[in-house]
């Protein structure tokens, strides 16, 4: 049963944005660490980073603090759900985009989508399918045809670097 809520209003510059309310948020709430980089744009009230309830917001999102648990839970929650399907990489930075913020947020996506089993097991294959291997012919004697096959470049050894 899909349970999320949407019920928690944020304040920007007068307008009002919905959010979601989840676990996560009350998680985040709960969570009192920042990185230096955000403290510091909270000093300088610029108008990008406030904090209200328990949480920093960046540009409109909420900040998710430095919890690797909370992020990967983030992660899941918008890549597993049945009704968003095992989404690509790209379209799940658009969806968190919509409401998170955390410095790295594009590789730990990227990460979470590549080591995802369904997502590898289903994946489209973009290349060429092999053609049919075919036996060489039967030569009538010997020392007819030679081949070599030659491995390299390699590390140098010895001043040489193939096989």
């Amino acid at each position: 049963m899909w349970t999320r809520k949407t019920t928690v209003k944020i304040t920007m510059l007068g307008r009002k944005v919905m959010t979601e309310e989840s676990n996560i948020v009350k998680k985040i709430q709960g969570n009192n660490t920042r990185e230096k980089e955000i403290v510091q744009v909270l000093v300088k009230k610029d108008g990008l980073a406030w904090e209200e309830d328990r949480m920093a917001y960046m540009e409109g999102r909420i900040y998710v603090p430095n919890n690797k648990k909370l992020r990967e839970e983030i992660l899941k929650e918008h890549h597993d759900p049945a009704d968003i399907g095992h989404t690509e990489q790209y379209r799940m930075l658009e969806l968190l985009k919509r409401t998170y913020w955390w410095p790295g947020l594009r590789e730990d996506i990227k990460k979470y989508v590549q080591g995802c089993l369904k997502c590898q097991q289903n994946k489209v294959q973009h290349q060429r399918k092999a053609g049919e291997l075919h036996s060489l012919g039967i030569l009538k004697g010997l020392w007819q045809e030679i081949s070599i096959d030659m491995i390299g470049p390699l590390p140098s050894s010895n001043r040489m670097d193939t096989i």
